[in-house]
């Protein structure tokens, strides 16, 4: 793989499908998710970033959740938005695909007029979500059988 890609917001159905292909692959198939917790209600309405490689094979994806969606996940602040979903398919870790994700997702929510933006973040993955200035906050807790912490950026 060259590591050439392209992140946009996933508007067209064709695009919607691969951030889910690329969902299934990661959380479903590697990580044991069940499929019926991995896909939600949320989905509709979320806002969802594909990262797309030159050859046009999907790298990765997240979603941004905003207004009441991402107000139950933060503690019910409205001017916060929740990052999540973000995954990056095993042939395209450590291409910067992860963080160029992040960047679009943060975008998203700056053009919603939103002042943060929350995740829940599996603890191996803290330090990355560190280095692009995320803070970790509150317990530890399960989450898909898995551990995980809050984190916030404000943007």
């Amino acid at each position: 793989m060259s590591g050439t890609y392209t992140v946009r917001v996933a508007g067209a159905p064709a695009d919607r499908e691969a951030c889910f292909a690329v969902r299934k692959d990661v959380f479903v198939a590697e990580q044991g998710v069940p499929e019926d917790i991995e896909y939600d209600a949320h989905d509709a309405d979320a806002v969802h970033v594909l990262a797309m490689g030159e050859d046009g094979i999907p790298l990765g994806t997240g979603r941004l959740l905003h207004g009441e969606a991402a107000a139950a996940k933060n503690g019910g602040d409205p001017a916060v938005g929740s990052l999540g979903r973000l995954a990056v398919t095993r042939e395209a870790r450590g291409l910067g695909v992860g963080a160029a994700l992040v960047r679009a997702i943060e975008e998203a929510a700056r053009a919603r007029g939103l002042t943060a933006v929350d995740l829940h973040a599996q603890t191996h993955a803290l330090g990355f979500y560190e280095r692009l200035g995320y803070k970790a906050y509150g317990p530890e807790f399960p989450d898909a059988g898995m551990p995980h912490r809050a984190m916030r950026r404000v943007l």
